[in-house]
């Protein structure tokens, strides 16, 4: 199942940053630490490829410690783009930036030409949580759930620096399945985007194959990780709503009841630190989906020529 949600407010934010971005220095994307390159937005790519770009890895203190590092250098390695990594309880989250900034924009700076920052990111990977972190006051919404922020605002951070917010935004088709799942896992795509048991499902048979430890530890199923990891997805599934109680009659599991438990102690980290992609795993999955990207689009221009009249179809070159 292709997990897709872009609606209409994301197309005007599309807009915004398209006219935004011809006066900006630098580009903050603000990602999810959990899931480092699923979360970094193509489209936002496409729109400012030419910016000097910081790599925000938020939520660290969500993610898995080991696996962090290993983004950072995958970032760090990209031309024009420094990535630095970034938490709740981060004491001066607005130094960081600044000065990561300045070495990206080492020209900027001052009176006569401030730095001028677009601050962006896909829903729910706590974009306005940093930004009143980092301003001191409550300047944008905030919330466990995709599209909270709805308009763009200027934010200034020093007398030479303005952050401009713009609201979350995904990309018009996610090629990579797997991102999807993830997306959704997370909470970033709308609740209405996708089908809560299939995102647990698919959560849980990474997890059990990676990080069993944290599923016994959770809920207790008396199980070695050899065990869990050799059980099918809905079996996982239907052993954790039997431990956590989500029963109806006759003795059966809610599965939906089950899958909304797993969701919420992923996204609430209850289930431990956990990153859903490695550099080489995220790669490998965008490698597969470019392929078949590429032949969905020949067959489209395959149909296309076929239904061609004849004329045309023979002075075509």
């Amino acid at each position: 199942m292709a997990i897709q949600w872009f609606p209409g407010h994301m197309n005007l934010t599309r807009k915004v940053i398209t006219e935004r971005v011809k006066e900006i220095d630098v580009v903050i994307e603000v990602l999810d630490a959990r899931l480092p390159g699923s979360s970094s937005n193509p489209l936002l790519q496409e729109l400012t490829g030419h910016k000097p770009r910081l790599q925000v890895l938020n939520k660290q203190d969500l993610a898995d410690a080991a696996r962090t590092p290993l983004w950072l250098d995958w970032y760090n390695a990209q031309s024009d783009t420094r990535a630095i990594a970034l938490d709740a309880s981060e004491p001066a989250p607005t130094r960081r930036l600044i000065e990561a900034c300045k070495l990206l924009a080492p020209n900027r700076g001052g009176m006569a030409k401030p730095m001028r920052v677009l601050i962006c990111g896909i829903p729910n990977v706590g974009k306005s949580t940093l930004i009143n972190s980092m301003s001191g006051k409550r300047q944008a919404k905030t919330g466990d759930e995709a599209g909270i922020t709805k308009l763009e605002q200027r934010i200034v951070l020093a007398d030479d620096f303005y952050l401009w917010d713009t609201p979350g935004m995904l990309w018009p088709r996610i090629i990579v399945e797997q991102s999807g799942y993830n997306l959704a896992a997370s909470g970033a795509v709308g609740r209405n985007a996708y089908d809560e048991e299939l995102v647990a499902l698919e959560l849980l048979g990474y997890l059990q194959k990676t990080y069993a430890d944290l599923l016994e530890a959770r809920y207790k199923l008396g199980l070695d990780n050899e065990r869990i990891a050799a059980l099918h997805d809905d079996e996982l599934l239907d052993a954790i709503g039997r431990r956590r109680g989500a029963m109806m009659s006759g003795g059966r599991v809610n599965l939906q009841k089950a899958a909304e438990l797993v969701l919420t102690d992923f996204r609430a980290a209850i289930l431990g630190r956990i990153t859903l992609e490695t550099p080489d795993e995220y790669a490998q999955w965008l490698a597969v989906g470019q392929a078949r990207d590429a032949e969905r689009q020949a067959r489209k221009d395959a149909n296309k020529a076929r239904k061609r009249p004849p004329r045309e179809r023979k002075s075509a070159p």
